[in-house]
């Protein structure tokens, strides 16, 4: 499926499954995770600089590449307004309906702040 990101969405966007976490390849595509508030502002949430790397033992290690491991350093991330300004295509992260088709809908951004849900299902 290749590189998306992530929104975790509090906004009424419809019935049913919309209301929790959705996937897009129009804002980045860098799996950065975003959060969309009730009041429908887009927000980016940076967990950067809240974990250590810590080296593992070599008689500790479980495979070749695995030698650190992150653990919490008590640092808190940041969450920041996400002015985007287009039309982004959103589909649930979790579809378990093999035989219905793909949900998805587009969502109309005017800096950072979600004006239009087109194409709802």
């Amino acid at each position: 499926m290749g590189m998306f990101d992530t929104i975790r969405c509090s906004y009424d966007l419809g019935p049913g499954f919309w209301n929790r976490q959705l996937q897009t390849k129009d804002i980045e595509c860098l799996m950065i995770e975003f959060w969309l508030d009730p009041a429908g502002r887009l927000f980016e949430i940076d967990y950067s600089g809240t974990q250590d790397f810590v080296n593992i033992p070599e008689e500790e290690m479980t495979a070749p590449w695995n030698t650190f491991e992150p653990v919490p350093n008590g640092n808190h991330g940041k969450v920041r307004p996400y002015y985007l300004t287009k039309t982004i295509k959103v589909y649930p992260s979790v579809w378990d309906c093999k035989y219905a088709a793909y949900p998805t809908c587009q969502l109309l951004f005017k800096d950072g702040i979600m004006t239009e849900v087109l194409n709802r299902p």
